[in-house]
């Protein structure tokens, strides 16, 4: 979830172009460039400035493709919700937490239950 909110336009990151396509920079608050910037003693360590061997990186930096507004995402990411809570009968998370089960399945079933015999387009 952090990868495509950090996409949006309304993410801090920097908009970036490569080879034609845009991008936003994304660091997690684990990276050295973040615990450089104050995150560090947040996860137990220190850092003297010219001294980056001393910090111990627990999360990523790099890039993340611009996918736009926000609220498209947030738009479609409730769409999704609503879906599952129909799918179990449920009429809100309360609910939801209440008939969820979950089940272990075959990496068979888990081929078969995604989209198979068409050409995506």
């Amino acid at each position: 979830l952090g990868s495509l909110l950090a996409g949006t336009d309304e993410s801090p990151g920097q908009m970036i172009e490569v080879n034609g396509k845009m991008f936003k920079s994304y660091r997690g608050m684990g990276s050295i460039s973040a615990m450089k910037k104050g995150s560090a003693a947040r996860y137990g360590q220190e850092w003297e400035k010219g001294k980056t061997k001393q910090l111990v990186p627990e999360g990523v930096e790099g890039l993340v493709p611009h996918r736009g507004s926000l609220e498209d995402h947030v738009y479609q990411l409730i769409g999704g919700l609503r879906a599952g809570l129909g799918y179990l009968g449920a009429k809100n998370l309360k609910e939801l937490q209440k008939k969820a089960t979950f089940i272990k399945i075959s990496r068979t079933a888990f081929v078969e239950s995604q989209p198979h015999s068409i050409v995506r387009t």
